[in-house]
């Protein structure tokens, strides 16, 4: 694979494929570790060294797991690195592991990290899993900033704890609240929707984030057959 190759591995999970705004995968601990950019950037830099860390093993590791027993296998991977993040941060970082409290350990569960190892990791290689690891670990950050800076300033009137003058006195509470959080969420997916999203006559299997597990039967490529067909 080439050098362009390898890099479009890299950058796709940070907008073309990226897990929260794209693929709309995490939305649990996007929606519920938002509230303050500092527990936001917390969050996605545990979820980045998990995913980085567990891509590699299991891609290295793919020719020897059982295929009938792969995601049991892989669960485990997974939550041995969770459970090496827990312990680090308990140690050295009390307060951020406290702040982020039972949604560290769901990180076994994130869709995002499961996902990309059953997609991605068992069919390449050691490096190329890396990338696409590390890829959607930042773009998994990089939403969470969003969402946190966001709903932080607008709903706190502070940045990072930071208080902001004029926004601190006239702030939006309930940006901090559940609501809040799928109000955000809506808007910045419907920006970055606004912005990525190619026009309709464009629509087909080439590009789309979901080509992998649709097999081509998606009802956009049905309907653009169809016509060619016709």
């Amino acid at each position: 694979m080439n050098k362009t190759s390898k890099t479009s591995i890299f950058l796709k999970g940070l907008i073309k494929e990226n897990p929260v705004l794209v693929l709309i995968l995490g939305t649990c601990p996007t929606l519920a570790t938002t509230t303050s950019v500092i527990s936001a950037i917390a969050m996605g830099l545990a979820a980045t060294a998990v995913l980085l860390c567990s891509n590699m093993v299991i891609s290295a590791l793919r020719n020897i797991i059982p295929d009938k027993v792969r995601i049991p296998c892989y669960i485990v991977v997974i939550a041995g690195f969770v459970s090496v993040v827990q312990m680090l941060m308990q140690a050295y970082l009390p307060d951020l592991y406290d702040m982020l409290g039972v949604y560290l350990a769901l990180i076994v569960v994130n869709c995002i990290i499961l996902g990309r190892a059953e997609m991605f990791a068992r069919k390449n290689t050691v490096f190329d899993s890396a990338l696409d690891g590390l890829g959607m670990g930042i773009g998994f950050t990089i939403a969470l900033l969003l969402m946190a800076t966001f709903r932080e300033v607008l709903g706190n009137g502070t940045f990072a704890g930071i208080s902001i003058p004029v926004l601190s006195e006239y702030n939006v509470p309930i940006l901090t609240a559940s609501p809040g959080g799928f109000f955000a969420f809506g808007c910045i997916i419907a920006l970055v929707s606004a912005i990525t999203n190619k026009p309709k006559d464009k629509i087909g299997c080439e590009g789309c984030a979901a080509a992998e597990t649709c097999g081509g039967k998606c009802p956009s490529n049905e309907k653009k057959e169809d016509g060619v067909n016709a």
